[in-house]
Parts: C-alpha cells; sequence; structure tokens
C-alpha cells in the first residue's frame, strides 16, 4: 500500500498545490492573493492533466511508412495520447487571459477604492 502512494508522488503533490490554491482563494481577504491562488489552483489542475496523459514506454503517434505501406500493425495502446497535451495547451491561454483580465479588474479596484482588502472594499460599497 505505502509503495502505491509513493509510487503516485506527483499526484500528491498536485493536490497539495491545489488546496494551497484553494485555501488563497477562499481564505485570504487581499484580491491579489486571491488571484495567485486562483493562479496556483489552476497551474495544479494543467499539471495534474499533462500527468495522466503520459505513459511509461509510449510512443509518439507517429507512422512511418516504407513505399506507401505501414511497416507493422498499429497497435493503440503502444502510442501516448496527444490530446490531454492539447487540451492543456488551450487551458494555459485561458489561464493566462484570465491572469491580466483580473489583475486588470484589481488595478480598477485600487484606483477607485485605494485599497485591494476585501473587507475594506465591502465597507466603502456600503
Amino acid at each position: 500500500m505505502i509503495d502505491f502512494i509513493i509510487s503516485k508522488y506527483n499526484y500528491w503533490i498536485y493536490i497539495v498545490l491545489m488546496m494551497i490554491g484553494f485555501y488563497a482563494m477562499i481564505g485570504k481577504k487581499n484580491l491579489i492573493k486571491k488571484i495567485i491562488g486562483m493562479n496556483i489552483f489552476q497551474t495544479a489542475i494543467i499539471l495534474f492533466y499533462i500527468s495522466i496523459g503520459c505513459k511509461r514506454g509510449g510512443t509518439l503517434p507517429i507512422l512511418e511508412n516504407v513505399h506507401g505501406h505501414a511497416e507493422h500493425v498499429i497497435q493503440a495502446s503502444a502510442y501516448v495520447n496527444p490530446l490531454p497535451h492539447v487540451l492543456m495547451l488551450t487551458a494555459i491561454v485561458v489561464m493566462v487571459a484570465t491572469l491580466g483580465v483580473a489583475l486588470a479588474i484589481a488595478i480598477m479596484i485600487y484606483r477607485e477604492h485605494h485599497t485591494l482588502e476585501e473587507d475594506e472594499i465591502l465597507k466603502d460599497i456600503t
């Protein structure tokens, strides 16, 4: 049992990163700390999906042809699925865009309320 847990150490690291990011989003009152927590959470999810897309002993899904004929019978289990990696490239673009919009909104909030503390902003609004 302990060998199984140790062999999956990367998943435990992703869980810890997710919980750190989740705590920062929920527990912190500063908006910049919340944004950093969101970024850590998103990064952990991306790393998780990339790690489940890997396969030991797997090869690239590229077939070599000799004179128009495949060299051997295709076995799908021998190839790495590229779909999770491609989807995570899209997720990285979305993550960077989300970070940029969140920081721009934080700047606008700071200019309006002269603080980034959630409690003070809520007092200023009411």
